[in-house]
């Protein structure tokens, strides 16, 4: 079955959303500091589904998580500054409520108006959303469903899981998936069915461990595959060489020898670093020399050294691949790009995916809080994910309930 979108949603109440609650499930999971909202991406995104609705004369109640709050706490990660923002960007009044299902909730959604918006307080202040008891689950989304007559669920960063307002409230209420998750399912399919060519992903963060599922399901689909950011000093382990004390998970090499050995048999580039800036701590201000990948403990911090960003060549060479791309998929920053000394390799990917003529994805989680930090605005790529898990699982050709029950088969 295709994918139940936004348009389908007024012939399923009567013919028009005018007068219609609407549930939001948004992911509005922004990161603050003292209370302020330091990446406001995640409400932006949100945008194009809100005023679509607004604009339809709906009744809209957004909800969304923020954070994972510790049971008992309904403070420390309330969802008032967000919805202080949100009424910003939509230029409108946004109404918030003090609890998620309670008095106050109700009374926010019995005041509103056609084309009003009220925020609902953080969904898991609530233990029914995320219980592993599928009727604990249910009956918290029963409760959210006497605030709406209908559901559209636009929060793809939470659809890899089975949670009362993804899952149980889609089958409760009518349903359909908002403009975010269309785009974001029509993006991810583009690249796992028929990409077009050349065709580069571009791995990176910590821990091969992290993205195993996603290089066995993309390998064999792809002409190259750039591999930098900490689990880089795995794949060179693999290739026999010694990388000090940089991050090395041994009882991945193995499985990653297997994949330097498919890569080979299948003629796909598996590009890895031939340089790597090497520090002698994990410090802002660290001694630092830049070092060949076969002799990343011939510096002076020896067998203590440890790689921190892919080294300039690396750079040079991994942007060179990107720009001579149709298609271009990146999962994770190629360093610590938190400290200036060590943030060049990812600004290098992310300027090189900005001049991509195809179509350039950006996979959401630390990727794209880094291009953000480092000064791209989301308009110069083709595509940011605002779910780095989920668009992963999506790419390792997981089901996701969160879209099944939206009618999405994969």
């Amino acid at each position: 079955m295709a994918l139940r979108t936004l348009d389908t949603l007024p012939a399923r109440l009567g013919g028009s959303l005018a007068g219609r609650r609407v549930v939001v499930r948004c992911d509005l999971n922004v990161p603050l500091k003292d209370g302020q909202i330091t990446d406001d991406g995640r409400v932006r995104a949100s945008l194009p589904t809100l005023n679509a609705l607004i604009h339809q004369g709906a009744r809209v109640v957004v909800c969304s998580h923020l954070g994972r709050p510790v049971a008992g706490d309904v403070t420390t990660l309330s969802l008032a500054p967000v919805a202080q923002r949100l009424s910003e960007l939509l230029g409108k009044p946004v109404a918030f409520a003090r609890d998620t299902v309670a008095a106050s909730a109700q009374e926010a959604v019995a005041a509103l108006g056609d084309g009003d918006v009220a925020v609902l307080e953080n969904l898991r202040f609530q233990p029914g959303e995320t219980a592993s008891d599928g009727a604990d689950r249910a009956a918290f989304a029963a409760q959210l469903a006497d605030l709406g007559d209908a559901l559209v669920s636009d929060g793809f960063g939470v659809v890899h899981r089975k949670q009362a307002s993804v899952y149980e409230l889609a089958q409760l209420l009518p349903s359909a998936a908002g403009l975010l998750i269309a785009t974001e399912v029509d993006v991810l399919d583009r690249l796992t069915e028929n990409p077009e060519r050349p065709y580069t992903v571009v791995l990176g963060g910590s821990k091969v461990s992290d993205k195993l599922g996603v290089i066995e399901h993309l390998l064999p689909r792809v002409d190259k595959l750039l591999v930098g950011g900490g689990m880089m000093f795995t794949f060179l382990a693999a290739q026999g060489h010694k990388v000090g004390a940089s991050l090395l998970e041994q009882d991945q090499l193995d499985r990653v020898r297997g994949y330097l050995q498919t890569a080979a048999e299948r003629g796909i580039e598996l590009v890895l670093p031939v340089d790597a800036v090497v520090a002698a701590s994990f410090a802002a201000d660290a001694e630092h020399v830049v070092a060949a990948a076969d002799a990343l403990e011939d510096t002076p911090f020896g067998a203590s050294g440890l790689g921190l960003d892919i080294g300039p060549a690396t750079a040079q060479q991994f942007a060179a691949a990107i720009r001579s791309s149709t298609t271009v998929f990146w999962n994770g920053p190629m360093g610590v790009f938190e400290m200036p000394a060590f943030a060049a390799g990812t600004q290098a990917v992310a300027q090189a995916l900005t001049e991509v003529a195809g179509l350039s994805v950006v996979g959401g989680g630390d990727s794209a809080a880094a291009v953000r930090q480092l000064g791209f605005t989301d308009d110069r790529f083709g595509h940011i994910s605002t779910g780095g898990g989920a668009s992963l699982e999506f790419l390792e050709g997981k089901k996701l309930p969160g879209l099944e029950v939206l009618g999405w088969e994969q």
